[in-house]
């Protein structure tokens, strides 16, 4: 799976967001001020270059579907970010975001409940 841009990753959650739809679908998902329908695109073929959606043509437009799930590529970066930056270590991901006051004592107890209710 290759990385994506910064650009080409919020397209991504528009496809994943609106599932099936048209260039027009997507970009009208931008906030003001939208984008060129040009460069929307332009954005959406790379994805497609890079296998992260499928096209199929209907009469002179494509409609886009997603081919990775939103999950799937989570995963995968996520692990690369906790690999690189945290010595692969998820406790240290989550002491240097509490650390940081990026997590609340409530959101530490949230995640505690999860984790205990999934055993």
């Amino acid at each position: 799976m290759k990385q994506l841009t910064p650009q080409e990753e919020q397209l991504m959650r528009f496809v994943w967001q609106y599932g099936k739809g048209f260039v027009k679908d997507y970009r009208e998902l931008y906030p003001e001020p939208k984008p060129p329908y040009t460069t929307v695109a332009t954005i959406i073929k790379k994805l497609e270059n890079k296998d992260y959606v499928r096209s199929k043509l209907y009469g002179n437009t494509y409609e886009y579907t997603p081919k990775i799930k939103e999950s799937d590529y989570k995963k995968t970066f996520f692990s690369g970010v906790v690999n690189n930056f945290f010595g692969n270590s998820y406790k240290e991901m989550v002491t240097f975001f509490a650390s940081e006051e990026k997590l609340s004592e409530k959101d530490l107890e949230d995640i505690l409940t999860m984790i205990k209710n999934k055993k």
